[in-house]
């Protein structure tokens, strides 16, 4: 028996997608379990053989012109139909509400996080060149964006990148299959040093660091008191 017939076999009967690590424990578990000694000679397959098999099939069902191919999503596999048969498969299963399609800008903003990640909320809005904070909004609700981490910078603003979901709902295996975007990449962004600010998302300078002339100006105007 071939490890992509049995790979074959189990994301046929699949009901969601399957990463390899996740068919690497099935194998592992299966070996465990079965009683047979063709399931134990599986126990300790690696992943990258896996994959290789699943890339395999995945080429044999393309050669073949099937209704139905085997894809690689957001690092899962898992078998599709044809994009040319879904007029009859919605009838059969029905169309799901899918939420409206994203604006302009939030495409706009989605892709400069997708090829510059991990991005500030004032580094995104440096190369757009506009307010975002709706738009990141959008696309935080949607769960395309998510905050990573934190910038090394003075206020520790968070950083943001995109979810497995992202990949999922462009269709994409990893983010290296995203398509050249040379120009977006080589726009400079500085990340200031210092950054006088108390708005939520963007870096502010701590208390100590604050210099008098700072502190002066952020002092209101107020005219002195009459002598008596």
């Amino acid at each position: 028996m071939e490890l992509k017939h049995i790979l074959e076999a189990v994301l046929f009967s699949a009901q969601k997608p399957i990463t390899p690590r996740e068919l690497r424990e099935l194998f592992a578990a299966t070996a465990e379990q079965a009683e047979e000694a063709e399931p134990k000679a599986f126990k300790k397959v690696k992943e990258e053989a896996i994959v290789a098999a699943l890339e395999e099939l995945a080429r044999e069902h393309e050669a073949a012109a099937r209704t139905y191919r085997l894809v690689c999503v957001a690092g899962a596999w898992q078998f599709a139909s044809q994009p040319d048969y879904a007029p009859w498969i919605r009838t059969l299963v029905g169309a799901k509400n899918r939420p409206p399609r994203l604006s302009q800008p939030a495409l706009e903003t989605l892709a400069i996080i997708a090829y510059r990640q991990p991005l500030t909320r004032a580094e995104i809005e440096q190369i757009r060149g506009v307010a975002v904070d709706g738009v990141m909004q959008t696309l935080m609700e949607r769960a395309l964006v998510e905050q990573v981490g934190r910038a090394d910078v003075p206020g520790r603003p968070g950083t943001y990148g995109t979810t497995a979901l992202f990949l999922e709902y462009f269709g994409l295996r990893a983010l290296e299959d995203l398509p050249a975007a040379d120009e977006l990449r080589k726009i400079p962004v500085k990340r200031p040093e210092e950054l006088l600010t108390a708005e939520p998302g963007l870096a502010t300078v701590p208390p100590d660091q604050l210099t008098l002339e700072q502190v002066e100006g952020e002092k209101p105007n107020v005219p002195p008191s009459p002598t008596p």
